[in-house]
């Protein structure tokens, strides 16, 4: 197996795809073909990991366009993103470091295609529904396993939720996106998100929820500053090891 990827089985026909413990993607086998969501930095050879598993038919299905959820699209013919990502996913591919990566590793990006919330892929007993959840970034989108009752979320819900980022929705915004979205807990039982080491119960939905409720009603008395490599920020605790990071 690739030595910078390491493969945790969650059931039979999905496996979780850790890059170097910097980002996560999956890979959803089913009868006919197989989809990875989101291909994290790139790494290490993700297309060698996935053939390693399957045979079948493979395409990729970005949850955002953030550089560590697509740089691995460079090891596949296909890649689908919502729209109003593509600007924000060009912006990375044009920083020079990522042409020097593209060019280290002999590989080129495929072309996005657009998908949008409603849209299936049915990959042979296993159905994937497309959500879209703007916020984190303009077009983010969750992933819907429906058989097996799992939500891929990529950044969107998270244990660190970056909400200081230029393009992200406010705080009250997108606790009010979030609230609209509450009907998927009677869909999904559990979530991946783009950087777990495991599933994570649904309800992390409400605790979520909660905390950026709790931001919009300003009760951050306790908040603390947040360093990134942006500048400086707040982070509000939501649960344990669990923080949304926001400017003030």
């Amino acid at each position: 197996m690739n030595e910078k990827i390491k493969v945790t089985k969650i059931n039979d026909r999905v496996y979780l795809l850790d890059e170097e413990g910097q980002a996560t993607g999956y890979l959803i086998v089913g009868q006919n073909q197989a989809a990875v969501v989101d291909t994290m930095n790139g790494e290490g050879d993700l297309s060698a990991v996935v053939k390693s598993i399957t045979d079948l038919p493979v395409f990729v299905i970005n949850t955002h366009g953030h550089g560590d959820h697509i740089f691995g699209n460079i090891y596949f013919d296909k890649a689908c993103m919502h729209p109003s990502d593509f600007p924000l996913a060009e912006m990375f591919l044009s920083f020079d470091g990522a042409a020097e990566f593209f060019k280290e590793k002999n590989r080129t990006m495929p072309p996005f295609t657009p998908v949008k919330g409603g849209d299936t892929f049915d990959l042979g007993g296993a159905t994937l529904e497309i959500i879209e959840i703007p916020g984190h970034t303009p077009g983010g989108i969750l992933v819907l396993l429906k058989e097996d009752r799992l939500l891929f979320t990529g950044d969107s819900i998270n244990r660190h939720l970056w909400m200081q980022l230029e393009g992200c929705l406010s705080i009250p915004e997108y606790a009010n996106v979030l609230e609209n979205l509450l009907y998927l807990k009677n869909e999904a039982d559990y979530i991946l998100h783009g950087h777990a080491k495991q599933a994570e119960p649904i309800a992390l939905m409400d605790d979520l929820l909660r905390g950026l409720q709790e931001i919009s009603e300003g009760k951050c008395e306790n908040d603390k500053a947040y360093r990134w490599f942006g500048g400086e920020a707040r982070q509000h605790e939501f649960s344990e090891n669990s923080v949304i990071c926001y400017q003030k």
